[in-house]
């Protein structure tokens, strides 16, 4: 005959709300069940449902900060497809999710043509970082450019600048698509050079670094920039098929 199922009385309910461990309540009666199985210990029991708590507070701080970052909560690495026809070096890919740049101050450019997944990477890495206590921001470079350019009308550009100053990875995606002004490249330059060895930056990009100089207004703070940001950096370069092509539609044949 096998043993009653533990039983969850209200004051236990009560206690366990009252100092905020209300979330252990759903698997409570399996992990009673489970230590009473295997004969555990008052000091294992505990250790493994204070563990279980640990564990759901870690991983529903990342969501809120990677939220707080602005990465998509799908593009993490484990989401990757690493069937898809495009080529990199894997041990480029296998430093940077050691995450020893960021730790370092160093920065990774990721470049290569539209489709091949340069953002989804950036994303994850964005996501491993935040998975490792590192604070991370993540928004595309002209949207940072638009929002720092309106910033000057309300005098709040210094502080917009001071907060991309601050995280421990900036990722800028799709950098240098558009050509830049002066007050773009002044604010890109401000950026870089604050940050350069103080703090991680990530660029994605479907152009080459020679290529940023000539979209940049002031070649006087274009190069030390760019020089800064490409000398203190890993380069992982993807090449191979768009998938995005991959996801059109297919035409399901009518039955006959």
């Amino acid at each position: 005959m096998s043993p009653p199922a533990p039983v969850i009385t209200p004051e236990l309910r009560s206690l366990l709300r009252r100092v905020k461990l209300g979330q252990l309540l759903p698997a409570l009666p399996e992990r009673l069940a489970l230590a009473r199985g295997h004969d555990l210990s008052h000091a294992e029991f505990l250790e493994l449902i204070l563990s279980d708590e640990v564990t759901r507070r870690d991983a529903t701080s990342a969501q809120r900060r990677a939220r707080t970052a602005g990465l998509d909560p799908a593009m993490r690495l484990e989401n990757f497809d690493h069937t898809a026809a495009i080529t990199y070096d894997r041990q480029v890919l296998e430093e940077l999710f050691s995450l020893r740049f960021v730790a370092d101050g160093c920065n990774a450019l990721i470049m290569g043509p539209v489709g091949v997944g340069k953002t989804f990477l950036a994303t994850a890495l964005g996501h491993a970082a935040i998975r490792a206590r590192h604070s991370v921001h993540f928004e595309r470079a002209g949207q940072l450019l638009k929002r720092l350019k309106a910033s000057r009308l309300d005098n709040s550009h210094d502080e917009q600048v001071r907060k991309l100053l601050r995280p421990d990875l900036l990722i800028l995606d799709d950098f240098c698509l558009q050509q830049m002004d002066a007050a773009d490249t002044a604010d890109i330059y401000e950026i870089i050079v604050e940050r350069h060895r103080a703090a991680a930056t990530i660029t994605t990009s479907n152009r080459e670094p020679a290529e940023w100089l000539t979209l940049m207004a002031d070649p006087l703070l274009a190069q030390p920039a760019i020089d800064r940001l490409q000398s203190a950096a890993y380069e992982l370069v993807l090449d191979g098929e768009s998938y995005r092509r991959r996801q059109k539609p297919a035409i399901t044949p009518p039955a006959r």
